[in-house]
């Protein structure tokens, strides 16, 4: 092989080993590799989850007065501005944001909380799914559909669906731990006692707060 030919192709292997870099670049990290666990559920639980689940009331919030209205406008500023490297087009930050703060305060959680999530679960992917099979911006198993709804798994790639069931599930796992958040996520996670995850979670967090 003369040293010409082979230059060509060591710059063309070159070429093809940097497109494929790029290419698993553009895909994103993968999706956060834990999973909630099946438990029973007493039925008590079980009837008051699944009620929880399935008022699908639209994401529109209600304000009590002007401020608390301007507050929320304000928070969804500070919000699109940070959200804009992972979700570009306005429209689609703002129906994201909205259902986010609505389904997170519904469900007695912090904003902020369940935005570091959603960074360390699914990196603001609606259509990510984990090697576990975890589906959506917060990686909700396919069971829980089975457990508290229709059994239709493809729903949890439908934004509010999503985030309805994992706003009631973590929260759930919170009220089970009794408010403790780091037993609370690792539970969440399938990773109870460890503090790799709880660690991710709350140090993203950090990021989503707001402070008016």
């Amino acid at each position: 092989m003369n040293s010409a030919f082979a230059a060509g192709i060591s710059r063309r292997n070159a070429l093809l080993s940097s497109l494929a870099g790029l290419a698993l670049l553009s895909l994103g990290r993968p999706a956060w590799a834990g999973a909630q666990v099946e438990e029973p559920l007493i039925d008590s639980v079980r009837t008051a989850l699944s009620s929880a689940i399935a008022n699908h009331a639209p994401p529109i919030p209600e304000f009590s007065d002007t401020e608390s209205r301007l507050a929320y406008l304000r928070w969804l500023g500070a919000m699109s501005e940070r959200l804009k490297k992972k979700k570009s087009d306005w429209q689609t930050r703002k129906d994201f944001l909205q259902t986010v703060w609505y389904e997170s305060r519904r469900a007695g959680l912090d904003v902020a909380l369940v935005l570091g999530l959603i960074q360390v679960e699914s990196n603001f992917r609606k259509f990510a799914v984990s090697s576990v099979g975890a589906r959506g911006y917060m990686q909700v198993m396919p069971f829980w559909t089975r457990v508290l709804g229709d059994g239709d798994a493809g729903k949890l790639f439908h934004l509010q669906t999503n985030l309805r069931f994992g706003c009631v599930i973590l929260r759930h796992y919170l009220d089970r731990e009794n408010g403790d958040l780091f037993l609370g996520l690792g539970r969440y996670n399938g990773s109870r006692g460890k503090a790799a995850y709880p660690d991710a979670v709350l140090g993203a967090k950090r990021a989503w707060e707001f402070r008016p």
